[in-house]
């Protein structure tokens, strides 16, 4: 766990010193929570005035479901242009906000589809834990969560497959597998884990919170949500950084900055 935590450390770091670079990367994750809270005002607005006082678990699925494709593929979108520049760093280039966008664009179709089949996969594993947890609500997270992880490691590479190689949502799948398999074997696991970076940079955040919040409660609520945020764009950064850096490794490239063992590493023996 420690090896874990201490590696995950280590390619912030290298990721880290590629922000530096290009700080205006921070930008795609900002567009995104923009993106995703525009849509999701109206639908919670919809969700509690229409569907709170139906019993029609039909309804309840449909607007979860559309809610999924409209947010995962915002996502998406703004991950291809955050992957896509940071690629261009890696390897030498001086991107910005508008070529990152621009080369998103070109990509659109297949980014998007990749959104959607992200939210019909995630609908099925919810549906999965709604279905399993009528037996055990233990048995559900388990299975669900054994899936997703699955899922997660199948598809880790597709978003820099469609930005990189002009593959398409679905053939991008097997390509990402392809490349994991072939870099790292078959039985591995991720000796990184960006949960415990998330969770100490929200730590870090609440400290000045509570301290003022002691005074005028309200404004340490602002205070963290303030840090808070800041603290989850910029991490969001970082992890599409060091995305980009494990894809251009595991197809051949030197990627700068980034310590080449450390790569070698990114997957260990199961």
């Amino acid at each position: 766990m420690f090896g874990t935590i201490r590696h995950t450390f280590e390619l912030m770091k290298m990721s880290w010193e590629v922000l530096k670079l290009d700080k205006e990367l921070v930008a795609f994750p900002a567009f995104s929570a923009v993106g995703i809270g525009i849509i999701t005002v109206p639908f919670a607005l919809f969700f509690f005035a229409i569907v709170s006082e139906s019993d029609n678990d039909f309804v309840l699925y449909l607007t979860v479901f559309i809610y999924l494709v409209l947010i995962s593929s915002v996502s998406v979108f703004f991950k291809g242009a955050l992957v896509a520049s940071a690629i261009t760093r890696l390897r030498g280039g001086d991107p910005n906000v508008g070529s990152g966008l621009r080369h998103a664009l070109r990509h659109i179709h297949e980014l998007i589809l990749w959104g959607i089949i992200s939210a019909v996969v995630a609908m099925l594993i919810m549906l999965l834990r709604n279905l399993l947890s009528r037996m055990s609500d233990l048995a559900a997270d388990i299975v669900a969560e054994l899936v997703q992880s699955g899922w997660d490691f199948l598809t880790f590479f597709v978003v820099p497959v469609i930005v990189s190689e002009n593959t398409g949502a679905v053939s991008g799948i097997k390509r990402s597998f392809e490349i994991v398999q072939t870099t790292w074997g078959r039985q591995i696991t991720a000796s990184f884990g960006f949960l415990i970076v998330y969770i100490l940079a929200l730590a870090v955040a609440a400290v000045p919170s509570i301290i003022i919040g002691l005074v005028y409660w309200p404004a340490g609520a602002a205070v963290f949500i303030v840090l808070a945020g800041a603290a989850v764009l910029v991490i969001q950064t970082l992890e599409g950084i060091f995305k980009a850096a494990l894809y251009d490794f595991a197809t051949g490239a030197e990627p700068m900055v980034f310590d080449r063992r450390s790569l070698e590493n990114a997957f260990i023996p199961a």
